[in-house]
């Protein structure tokens, strides 16, 4: 195998570089298949750790990226064989192992799972570790009992890659989607993905009361820190909020009343290390469920030259939606 174009994380002295270079197949690291990506996401994460804002990266060098898809070159695993079509998030790839924004990535085949029938591998990204996170916390509200008939539901940071899958998803299974965001130039975006309301971001970035008027019987929020406490204050009795991100901060300045006094649930959603087969069943769930032609809309594509200075912006909250890398 020839050397491959990569973006490259190096340790500095005075922090660390990020570059696009070439890189051996001798530098990957182990696993039983090697996969010739095609496409990559750009995700929140990505943009910590190719900026690092924050210290996601846990060795170096580092080839970022959280998720890929792509086509299986050589396999070890008896699952997989070379052609097969393939979809990686999680398992601290782009973190503790060399990950997707890379012409090449090498990987445990545990971690694999094959490209779900109806997506494209450029559709698969355009869902990414954003939208599958997105299901995840539709999948755990429901699991909670909450449908439709239950109330609103809320959605924070709802322009952004998690965001805007959560509001097609909630609107598309029936709900009366509130999207909140900060951008107040996305709402035409965001009533077109099936938000039924724009709530402004300030409505929840104040002090937090331990308790508030009830608005929404379910919420999926991507913001943490104070969004999140008072997306729980103003939620309804009985309901629930699948918290997935911290965009807003890894506090959360909140009480116990929601939780004592209206038996309000807090929904942790970890999409890093989902199990095969949830995590087969939310691909599943997402090919069946998710309007492709919104997908395309929410959607922006970059050659993998333009990724690093996208992580600038993406972080800077300049970014709608999903960006998908496409390799060649």
């Amino acid at each position: 195998m020839a050397a491959f174009k990569a973006w490259v994380i190096e340790k500095a002295e005075g922090g660390q570089t990020l570059a696009l270079r070439d890189v051996e197949p001798s530098e990957l690291m182990d696993g039983e298949v090697t996969v010739r990506v095609s496409h990559s996401g750009l995700n929140y994460k990505d943009g910590l750790a190719m900026t690092g804002r924050m210290p996601v990266v846990r060795r170096f060098p580092m080839i970022p990226g959280i998720d890929f898809a792509g086509t299986v070159e050589t396999s070890g695993h008896p699952a997989y064989k070379p052609g097969d079509a393939v979809v990686l998030t999680g398992w601290g790839v782009g973190e503790t192992h060399l990950g997707g924004l890379a012409q090449v990535a090498r990987v445990r085949g545990d971690w694999l799972v094959p490209l779900p029938e109806g997506l494209t591998p450029a559709r698969a990204m355009a869902v990414g570790t954003a939208g599958y996170t997105a299901m995840l916390s539709v999948l755990a509200l429901e699991r909670h009992g909450l449908t439709p008939e239950s109330g609103p539901a809320l959605v924070t940071g709802a322009a952004g890659g998690v965001g805007s899958v959560a509001v097609a998803l909630l609107e598309r299974a029936g709900w009366h989607v509130v999207a909140a965001t900060g951008r107040g130039d996305e709402a035409d975006y965001l009533k077109e993905l099936g938000a039924a309301e724009i709530l402004e971001r300030e409505a929840l970035a104040g002090e937090p009361r331990p308790l508030a008027k009830e608005r929404w019987a379910a919420g999926i929020d991507a913001v943490g820190g104070r969004v999140l406490a008072n997306a729980l204050a103003m939620t309804k009795g009985g309901g629930a909020i699948a918290a997935c991100g911290n965009a807003g901060g890894m506090d959360l300045p909140s009480s116990v009343a929601p939780f004592i006094l209206r038996g309000v649930s807090l929904l942790g959603i970890n999409s890093v290390t989902t199990p095969l087969e949830p995590r087969r069943a939310a691909w599943a769930r997402l090919a069946r469920d998710l309007d492709l032609a919104l997908l395309d809309r929410m959607t922006t594509t970059i050659p993998l030259e333009e990724a690093g200075a996208r992580a600038e912006a993406l972080l800077a909250g300049k970014v709608r939606g999903r960006t998908i890398v496409a390799m060649a």
